[in-house]
């Protein structure tokens, strides 16, 4: 169950349309938790990706995925598998929008934690 918050936790991070520049990357992200001021646990992502634009109409795309320490507090640090692609799509040169889908594996399942995102971003 707390795998799964973390999933959505991690596809909460704010994701905005990337530049034109296509390639390759590296991400490092950690993504913490509390309730009031109790601490929950962290994971942290060590991804490798892939960036680009989609032809010439300004849209973006992402895939990216590997390792995932999952440290919750007052329990055993785990090593899982998490990935994340997402594509921003420009409305207009003030409006875009955006989706994410990620995933991470569970220990004992056969399940995944899943987690998605839409969201309009605009400039001023």
């Amino acid at each position: 169950m707390f795998k799964t918050t973390i999933a959505a936790a991690a596809a909460a991070v704010a994701f905005a349309p990337a530049a034109a520049l296509a390639g390759p990357y590296v991400n490092v992200e950690t993504n913490a938790g509390w309730i009031g001021d109790d601490y929950i646990g962290a994971t942290t992502d060590l991804h490798i990706g892939y960036e680009g634009a989609l032809g010439d109409s300004g849209a973006s795309y992402y895939v990216q995925g590997g390792p995932a320490i999952v440290a919750v507090d007052g329990a055993d640090t785990e090593t899982e598998f998490s990935g994340k692609a997402g594509l921003g799509i420009p409305v207009s040169d003030a409006v875009g929008v955006y989706g994410e889908v990620s995933f991470l594996t569970a220990d004992d399942s056969d399940d995944l934690g899943v987690g998605g995102k839409l969201g309009v971003k605009y400039s001023f």
